[in-house]
């Protein structure tokens, strides 16, 4: 009656196992360690970056616990781990001579961090601790406003430049073009200029709706955006932004930072472990521009070091060369309205690059006096220029055209990438700033354990007091269901917050519930004089009923929590979410079985260790 069938045992065994093997990284600790990450869009990152880093730290007989590859999207980095801080600081500067030629214009970015101390073996199968918040490791916090008005106002200054080239292009003759908040006035001298004019830009311009307004003299055809059109605008606002923060964390060699979107105009940016409010302000909120300009024809890139060529300028192109080019700017980089990667005639890798109208004109006009001449992409932040690629001009192309010679299709991706995010789309506004010292997040981190282990104690206790044995069953069900909870969120990479924490110890109480119903259901069965072997039956079949009804109410209202909580309460409805799951493994599948094994070998049980069990007196 109260037997588990052998597969039954082994599903036991096996979650005990990966439990065991997921949840053991958490309790190793952290190393202090070297991050190397790219200092510049076209310096890459990559195996030979790590197996040269090896070869410095090993001529200098500087000895290390481990050195790790990272990428993160077309993002990578190497972490070298290290047994003190005094290794770690030595191994950190001679990395930064040695890597970086130039100290005042630097291609790589050699931070301190701290890596965990998880061996290799449990690496090998991907086990890694949970990564920790901002409120348990320390760092920044930045609440950032998105300029949604300058974000419209950028594409209605974009437009107006678009259709007046258009109405050129046409003959359409018009009185001057204003422009307004959300809308462009275009003014004419005729009804009947307006309405050519509306029939043209209703096909070359369907996010606006225009209106033709006449009176006795003249006639105004106005434009105003569509809601989904101005909606569209500013997500892609966000969006962008977001992108373009992702890539510039990258240099300060955060570990798990968190970048994302809060209602519809802000942005949250938590970066654990930075203390540096003012560089991390710093690279948040600089500007970067593109330019496209051609290359000299004779000599597009020379070596570091050498002349070049009279009335030229010359940017960094990799690590050793320079690439030359012409004073004069094609296009800049607010004339590019889409790049993406993709495949040229031969499929090979290439870039798909389209402007705007005036952006295509001006493209043309100079593609057609100079096919066959190389022409480059050069990305400028703080006033230092970047070649991002050169190609050669295969023929006349305007607003649309492809950039081919691109090696690998990650490298496609990258510059497709850079050319879309190589500014923010949108100028953004720091709203709210907080800093967490190291020292309070290790102070939470211990009043929050704390609390655990006193909570779990707590239970413990009285669950031994008040039903016996079974009450230690209970209590092995609920160190294991933590031990399920730690190891689920560390296989799924959760980040672990304060408000994660609190949601834990709800998970201890959620999961003894299940237990409490069980015990009180079998305590019931014995006082209706049921045998032993039968009230364990019936206590466990019965109250799975009542449990799976709880539960799945607490998993909607944290379901809900989830879907439309942000920051916190996210962090919270997760954990919350992920113990009621386990909590059910736990109190009722792994429970019973512990029972099972005790008392399924006998047949007639005369009494169970459950505590006093009351009779009704008998009239």
């Amino acid at each position: 009656m109260n037997r588990y069938p052998l597969w039954k045992y082994l599903v036991i065994a096996i979650a005990l196992l990966i439990g065991g093997l997921y949840s053991l990284p958490n309790f190793y600790g952290e190393a202090p360690a070297v991050q190397v990450s790219s200092a510049k869009p076209t310096i890459k990152v990559n195996l030979a970056t790590q197996s040269r880093v090896e070869k410095i730290l090993a001529d200098a007989s500087i000895d290390n616990t481990g050195v790790f590859f990272e990428a993160a999207g077309n993002v990578g980095s190497i972490k070298i781990r290290f047994n003190n801080t005094d290794i770690q600081l030595r191994a950190r500067d001679l990395l930064q001579q040695k890597l970086n030629t130039d100290q005042n214009d630097p291609n790589y970015t050699v931070a301190l961090n701290l890596l965990s101390n998880t061996p290799g073996w449990l690496n090998a199968i991907n086990a890694l601790p949970m990564p920790l918040g901002l409120d348990l490791r320390g760092g920044v916090y930045f609440l950032l406003q998105v300029d949604m008005k300058g974000a419209v106002q950028k594409k209605v200054t974009s437009l107006a430049t678009d259709i007046r080239s258009q109405l050129r292009d046409k003959n359409i003759r018009h009185q001057g073009i204003d422009r307004g908040t959300d809308s462009i006035a275009i003014n004419f001298g005729s009804s009947d200029e307006a309405e050519t004019a509306r029939s043209l830009l209703n096909t070359s311009q369907p996010d606006l709706t225009w209106l033709v307004k006449a009176n006795s003299s003249t006639s105004k055809l106005l434009g105003e955006f569509k809601p989904k059109a101005l909606k569209d605008i500013q997500d892609n606002a966000v969006k962008q932004n977001i992108i373009t923060l992702n890539k510039r964390v990258n240099e300060l060699a955060v570990k798990e930072p968190v970048i994302q979107q809060q209602g519809a105009e802000r942005i949250v940016v938590q970066l654990p472990g930075v203390q540096d409010t003012a560089r991390a302000k710093d690279i948040i909120g600089r500007t970067a521009t593109l330019e496209s300009r051609l290359a000299d024809p004779l000599v597009s890139t020379i070596g570091v070091g050498e002349t070049p060529p009279p009335s030229m300028d010359t940017f960094r192109f990799g690590e050793n060369r320079l690439g030359v080019f012409k004073k004069s700017v094609i296009f800049s980089g607010d004339r590019i309205t889409d790049a993406s990667a993709g495949f040229d005639q031969n499929q090979r890798p290439a870039v798909n690059i389209s402007l705007d109208a005036a952006g295509g004109r001006v493209m043309q006009e100079v593609t057609r006096e100079n096919i066959g001449k190389p022409m480059g992409m050069i990305l400028f932040e703080k006033g230092k220029g970047e070649v991002l690629t050169i190609a050669t001009i295969q023929g006349e192309f305007g607003s649309k055209f492809q950039i081919t010679g691109q090696p690998t299709t990650e490298s496609a991706n990258d510059l497709a990438l850079l050319l879309r995010a190589g500014s923010l789309a949108a100028p953004m506004e720091i709203i709210e700033e907080r800093t967490i010292g190291p020292s309070l997040g290790a102070e939470n981190i211990e009043k929050g354990f704390k609390s655990l282990l006193i909570g779990f104690s707590a239970i413990a206790i009285f669950m031994m007091a008040y039903y016996m044995l079974f009450g230690t069953f209970s209590v092995v069900a609920l160190a294991v269901n933590l031990l399920l909870l730690i190891s689920v969120l560390s296989m799924l990479q959760a980040t672990l917050t304060l408000p994660g924490i609190a949601a834990m110890a709800l998970a201890l109480g959620m999961a003894i519930d299940s237990n409490v119903l069980i015990n009180e259901r079998i305590r019931e069965e014995l006082r209706n004089g049921s045998s032993p072997q039968t009230a364990i039956a019936i206590g466990f079949d019965k109250a799975w009923a009542t449990i799976l009804d709880s539960n799945v109410t607490t998993l909607i209202a944290g379901l809900a929590l989830l879907a439309f909580g942000s920051g916190p309460i996210k962090g919270f409805a997760v954990v919350h979410c992920l113990g009621i799951l386990t909590s059910m493994f736990s109190a009722v599948f792994f429970s019973r079985g512990l029972v099972n094994l005790w008392y399924g070998r006998h047949k007639k049980i005369q009494k169970l260790a459950i505590g006093q069990v009351w009779r009704p007196q008998e009239k």
